[in-house]
């Protein structure tokens, strides 16, 4: 406590004159563009991470990253939700999931819990899609590469459980929405990004690229800077490729592959 004391004096002695016109502005309201959803978990810092100013996302944080579906819970999730995407007017969401996650290793000894943390147990029930994801497709993997499996399809979880709320459905129907899905690795700092075509999680990169092509004309080639997009101005009909820089090409086959492949 006392080294949060003495934070706070160090905020307002100094930092804050550096905010002073920002935070000045947003006494009048809050205009965030994005919906930042991810875990508790004390190491993930969702501003350091995406390098974002104060007023810049609006963020929603429990055990697990877990999205409970449309009138499943009467917690804080659907109802904050709701407000970002009707009243703020957000159109993104990011959840963001992270490797070594206690949520996940909790879930996969739910019975083992389930007297000493009952209300653990109970909140990871909204996780049951990704454990017998886990059981039906991934019964022959186990310790480290079980976590990071049952972490990629938590989150394709929570994205299905995210398209339950209404306003949501709302809005992907009128193409208002988009929805990504991180993982987050404490180890490199680096995040990975769902590929909806190709049920892989790539560089974060991947999905822009691929939006910016949805939104151009056929034949329209958008060229991007750095080194994760590789290849030619594309045809019609192909697809550009994307690799993880830091994955090696053995770990970009095998990791954070979907169960199925009609997701």
């Amino acid at each position: 406590m006392k080294k949060l004391i003495r934070g706070l004096q160090q905020f307002q002695e100094s930092r804050f004159d550096e905010y002073r016109g920002l935070f000045e502005q947003l006494a009048h309201g809050q205009k965030p563009k994005v919906l930042f959803i991810t875990c508790s978990d004390s190491r993930i810092v969702p501003n350091l991470l995406t390098q974002t100013e104060p007023g810049e996302i609006f963020v929603i944080r429990n055990a697990g990253n877990i999205v409970p579906p449309y009138g499943a819970a009467n917690g804080g999730e659907g109802a904050t939700i709701e407000y970002a995407i009707h009243a703020l007017g957000i159109e993104q969401v990011v959840i963001c999931g992270h490797s070594h996650c206690g949520a996940m290793k909790g879930l996969l000894k739910l019975k083992k819990i389930q007297d000493s943390m009952p209300l653990v147990c109970e909140w990871l029930e909204h996780a049951a899609g990704t454990l017998r994801v886990l059981q039906d497709s991934y019964s022959h993997l186990e310790g480290e590469d079980l976590i990071e499996t049952a972490v990629a399809e938590n989150i394709l979880t929570q994205i299905r459980n995210l398209k339950t709320y209404p306003v949501i459905h709302s809005r992907l129907h009128q193409g208002k929405m988009q929805i990504y899905g991180w993982i987050y690795e404490f180890e490199t700092g680096h995040v990975l990004s769902y590929n909806p075509e190709t049920h892989c999680f790539d560089a974060p990169s991947t999905r822009l690229v691929e939006d910016e092509l949805s939104a151009i004309r056929p034949g329209q080639y958008v060229s991007t800077d750095g080194p994760t997009v590789h290849g030619s101005a594309p045809a019609d009909n192909d697809r550009i490729r994307v690799n993880s820089p830091w994955l090696s090409q053995e770990q970009s086959n095998r990791i954070y592959r979907g169960s199925s492949t009609g997701r």
